[in-house]
């Protein structure tokens, strides 16, 4: 399931530079993380389900690349971002 467009437009200004930014690292992680604790649950209630298994292990790949730029970019940024989603190192 997709987010719905007023969770993702609360994540997006939560994380946004400005106004116009919904393309920055630290938009992508949140977007990232929101999908990946639904998946999460999802897959709590429904264990046979691995093509969403799957899908899960693929944004969880996405996300650590894109943590590791920000880390490589910025380290305060990827302090924030951790920090504010709860992400483990």
């Amino acid at each position: 399931m997709a987010l719905d467009t007023a969770k993702k437009q609360e994540i997006i200004s939560k994380f946004a530079k400005n106004e116009k930014d919904t393309g920055s690292t630290e938009v992508q992680v949140a977007l990232l993380t929101e999908r990946i604790t639904y998946l999460t649950e999802h897959l709590k209630t429904n264990k046979k389900d691995h093509s969403s298994r799957v899908g899960l292990l693929k944004l969880v790949g996405q996300r650590r690349r894109l943590m590791r730029y920000l880390k490589n970019v910025d380290i305060t940024r990827w302090h924030t971002v951790k920090d504010a989603l709860g992400i483990r190192n």
